[in-house]
């Protein structure tokens, strides 16, 4: 639209040109500028540079609707996917985005299990070619192979400091490695009768827990080797062992269908979960920053809520639980993978749920609202295991397909 000046601020318009003209030299102009417009005598000093300081503010008022514009269609995009657009995530909020950053090539067999370390920036992968290899994720170089098992390494843990590294093995065995210098194998632990499927340290660092196809769990004195518990009641082969924060609790699941979770102190069962439809292949103990998003996914009114602890399941029958073990009971399920879910993870934000399925994707559940929020195709074969770093952001995933992947989040 065509704004029309008033007499006086023509006058002013002109008087301002006039000032730039003379200010510039343009003399001849002015002269000409002056007989045209009519204009007698000197230019007041008032006009004196208004010409550039009205341009200069135009520029910036320009820059200023751009801004708003371009925040405006921001808004308005977030509006309709209601979550926050990828540049303004917070790290709490960044998630693993394709392609992968690393393709990791090496193992034989298909890999059964991918961890980071605590501290260094590595990850060690877990293979069926009884080899146990190391590799670093910011630049994606190979670093060694730990060899001694003689069968399928089905799961390996650090402690928290990152100096040992315990595995496990279809050959029945446990191993522990020195992972601060020599990287040999410092003791070898034997006790189960059958393949031994998961490991675990409790935080403290002075015991492994150990899960088996044998039906039992037993807990490992790292100090001396000895098995000092046993703890019976799965009626089949047991598929992990992992250990509560805390370090009271031990969750475990199983081909029997159940989710146990039991004292350490007592050996005793505390409850046990029946309400999947297929054997149960993996466990995580939610963190603590994931008590909110539970209790809002729970639908939890505002008395405080559920107390827990969480634990989430993954099993054969496609399906995520997540169970409040303090009150016995399964708070809610994610529904979505087309296949058997084989490794799950928190998000260290505690927003976020990352599970690996045999229906070859990396998947990341928004908890609060239960729904899948991306869907990566990460592999051409069924993916076995996924972690998250606690303080990088970067996910890791093993997979059938003998590839290790690191995936860069933001």
């Amino acid at each position: 639209m065509k704004m029309v000046l008033s007499q006086r601020q023509r006058e002013e318009l002109n008087k301002a040109i006039a000032d730039y003209l003379s200010t510039n030299g343009y003399q001849d102009a002015l002269e000409a500028f002056k007989k045209e417009a009519d204009m007698p005598g000197e230019v007041e000093r008032k006009y004196g540079g208004l010409l550039e300081k009205k341009w200069t503010s135009v520029i910036r008022l320009q820059k200023k609707v751009m801004e708003l514009e371009s925040k405006l269609s921001e808004a308005e995009k977030e509006f309709i996917e209601g979550a926050p657009t990828r540049g303004k995530r917070s790290p709490s909020e960044w998630i693993p985005r394709p392609p992968e950053k690393y393709s990791l090539t090496g193992h034989r067999a298909p890999i059964n299990r991918v961890i980071f370390h605590p501290v260094f920036s590595l990850i060690v992968s877990a293979s069926e070619d009884a080899t146990i290899k190391v590799w670093d994720f910011e630049s994606g170089e190979f670093e060694r192979t730990l060899k001694g098992h003689t069968d399928s390494v089905q799961d390996v843990a650090f402690d928290v400091s990152g100096k040992l590294l315990v595995s496990c093995s279809a050959d029945m065995s446990i191993k522990l490695w020195d992972f601060h210098q020599s990287f040999a194998c410092v003791k070898t632990m034997h006790g189960h009768d059958h393949n031994v499927n998961s490991v675990a340290f409790v935080p403290q660092g002075d015991f492994v827990v150990s899960a088996s196809r044998d039906k039992t769990i037993k807990i490992w004195e790292v100090a001396t080797g000895y098995c000092v518990k046993t703890l019976v009641g799965h009626r089949e082969w047991v598929r992990m062992a992992r250990v509560s924060p805390c370090g009271e609790l031990i969750a475990s699941c199983s081909n029997d269908q159940t989710v146990r979770v039991w004292h350490v102190a007592t050996k005793e069962t505390k409850v046990e979960f029946r309400d999947h439809d297929h054997v149960v292949e993996c466990i995580a103990w939610a963190p603590e920053s994931a008590r909110a998003s539970i209790n809002a996914a729970a639908g939890a009114d505002n008395k405080g809520a559920h107390e827990g602890p969480f634990l989430a399941s993954g099993s054969r029958d496609k399906m995520i639980r997540v169970w409040d073990v303090g009150a016995g009971v399964c708070l809610f399920t994610l529904v979505g993978h087309d296949n058997w879910v084989r490794c799950i993870v928190f998000h260290p934000g505690g927003k976020f749920i990352v599970s690996a399925s045999d229906d070859k994707t990396l998947r990341v559940w928004d908890t609060r609202n239960k729904r899948v929020m991306k869907t990566l195709e990460a592999h051409v074969h069924f993916c076995t295991s996924v972690d998250f770093h606690k303080s990088h952001p970067y996910v890791v995933t093993g997979s059938v397909d003998q590839t290790v992947k690191i995936w860069e989040c933001r």
